[in-house]
């Protein structure tokens, strides 16, 4: 029977508050110059900070995620906002310089997860029955989600489902294990950042590529950049969420068509709503930056569409809580070995074709994140760098359903084993 909530706070005004509140709280200590906090921030990154506090209120009951709506608002208004804002500035002609070792890394972020869910049943099989044998027809399409969630998003995970028909407390589980095992993964990787030149050389790795991206991609920042009028602000946001209403439409048009037309097509994503809206707001934003639109960027529309992100960022913190992993720790095990399966996959692509630290984190982000993540992870290394993340979480949405479902099926035969 699932544990009933009685929250202290249920108004999504007052919760949005605190959690700004957090917010500004995390990036004022993350900016002192106190010797305490420059200690503490040499360690634990900001980012990681905005996904765990608010997952606190969780854990201590504070809030209940699923009475708000203020998921729902940050991923269907802000984030759509974030990629045009994000993408405004994007240089094709650097982005097309990074060369393959970009494609290669997310792709082998792809198959990392489409091979690591049925070996992890194997692998537990072997080493503990127990944990999956005790109802492994539940276990295998419960994974299912999580494995539309790692591949694309949470388009993907709905998607699988309904295709798999997961019962709504294995679904809950499994919603915990995506989170909460992915963000642990977001943690090393943002440590990783600070340590990315050293990384580069144990994979012997030329990010000169990257850099130079960053320096252009900067330079033209630097170029165009003034302080912000009233009527700058005005036009970023205009622009931003003018943009998210014509990709909300867009979406409401097409998926419903494609849904009645073609309905085959949903193995790819392309009957849901909002695979379409990403698609379509980051479309935009790319066309824009063929448009004198671009110059906005000089008065932070970037900066402007961080902010979003890391709104949503608290948002989906919120979904998580720390607890669950006692209560389910079965769970947690086979959604870890996964996850070491996907990792230890990247790291040795990464080292055989020399790719450097950043392709491995944002090709395993743009995975394991989507469009929520892989651009936060990209501006880790430099802000200029962002897009690099949206375009590549992108093709990760367009790919989930069709990789989850290839997974479902090899994690169905791995099942048949108990």
């Amino acid at each position: 029977m699932e544990h009933e909530i009685y929250p202290w706070i249920t108004n999504d005004a007052t919760l949005f508050g605190i959690l700004a509140a957090l917010l500004g709280g995390i990036f004022y200590t993350s900016k002192s110059s106190h010797r305490l906090w420059k200690k503490f921030y040499s360690v634990i990154p900001a980012l990681l900070l905005c996904y765990f506090l608010p997952s606190l209120l969780t854990t201590f009951e504070i809030i209940d995620p699923k009475q708000s709506r203020l998921y729902f608002m940050a991923s269907r208004y802000l984030l759509p906002a974030a990629l045009i804002l994000l993408t405004l500035s994007i240089d094709f002609k650097e982005v097309v310089k990074l060369g393959p070792k970009a494609l290669i890394m997310f792709f082998t972020g792809t198959v990392g997860v489409v091979i690591g869910g049925p070996l992890s049943i194997l692998f537990f099989s072997a080493v503990a029955p127990e944990i999956v044998g005790a109802n492994p027809e539940e276990i295998w399409r419960g994974m299912t989600t999580i494995a539309g969630s790692w591949i694309g998003g949470g388009a993907n995970q709905a998607a699988m489902k309904e295709v798999f028909d997961v019962s709504e407390d294995i679904f809950s589980a499994m919603v915990t294990v995506d989170v909460l095992v992915a963000e642990l993964w977001m943690a090393f990787l943002l440590i990783g950042v600070a340590r990315s030149k050293d990384i580069d050389k144990i994979f012997k790795a030329d990010a000169s590529s990257v850099e130079s991206l960053q320096n252009k991609m900067e330079a033209y920042t630097n170029s165009i950049s003034k302080i912000p009028t009233f009527n700058d602000l005005m036009y970023i946001l205009a622009l931003g969420f003018g943009a998210t209403g014509l990709a909300h439409l867009g979406s409401d048009l097409i998926a419903p068509f494609i849904g009645e037309h073609y309905p085959g097509l949903a193995k790819f994503s392309l009957t849901s709503g909002f695979f379409w809206l990403v698609v379509i707001a980051t479309t935009l934003g790319i066309l824009l930056s063929f448009t004198k639109a671009r110059n906005l960027e000089g008065a932070g529309a970037s900066k402007v569409g961080s902010v979003f992100i890391y709104i949503l960022v608290a948002t989906i913190g919120m979904s998580m809580n720390v607890m669950e992993v006692f209560h389910n720790p079965g769970l947690f095990a086979v959604g870890l070995v996964w996850m070491m399966i996907h990792i230890g996959l990247m790291f040795i692509v990464a080292k055989i074709i020399k790719a450097p630290y950043f392709f491995l984190a944002v090709g395993s982000k743009a995975n394991i994140g989507g469009a929520a993540s892989a651009p936060v992870v990209a501006a880790a290394f430099h802000p200029a760098l962002a897009p690099v993340g949206v375009l590549l979480a992108v093709l990760g949405y367009a790919l989930g359903t069709y990789g989850a479902y290839i997974c479902g099926l090899l994690m169905q035969g791995a099942a048949g084993v108990y």
